[in-house]
């Protein structure tokens, strides 16, 4: 999965909005005015730039993650307990990238309003 493959499937959740409220380069994408993700080009031990996302996740998942992939990360700049950085380099299968983004955004929507719940989780089909 590329950039541009990761903010479209981002934007594709109901609601999803994209600011850049830490300035250019910086996507940062929510629902309901609560952050979901980050992608953003950033260099990784001082290598060349890659595109990279941060997203919610499970503290025990968060782990888990990443025990088996190389390429996520603790949470840049977030709670490392609670937040995977992943590295878009090509070594995660694109469906697994997107069941993460899927679960950071099901986390977020889980501590909205009940009534805001229901209207975003119905429109996931």
């Amino acid at each position: 999965m590329d950039h541009s493959q990761a903010h479209n499937y981002l934007l594709k959740k109901p609601h999803a909005k994209v600011e850049q409220p830490f300035g250019p380069g910086v996507d940062v994408y929510k629902v309901a005015g609560k952050m979901f993700a980050t992608l953003t080009l950033r260099a990784i031990n001082d290598g060349a730039p890659q595109w990279q996302m941060n997203l919610k996740c499970d503290p025990d998942e968060a782990q888990a993650l990443r025990d088996i992939f190389s390429a996520v990360l603790p949470g840049y700049h977030m709670d490392k307990r609670l937040w995977n950085t992943v590295i878009l380099d090509g070594s995660i299968p694109t469906g697994e990238i997107e069941r993460m983004m899927d679960n950071s955004y099901l986390l977020v929507v889980a501590k909205l309003p009940k009534a805001t719940q229901q209207e975003l989780l119905a429109r996931l089909g």
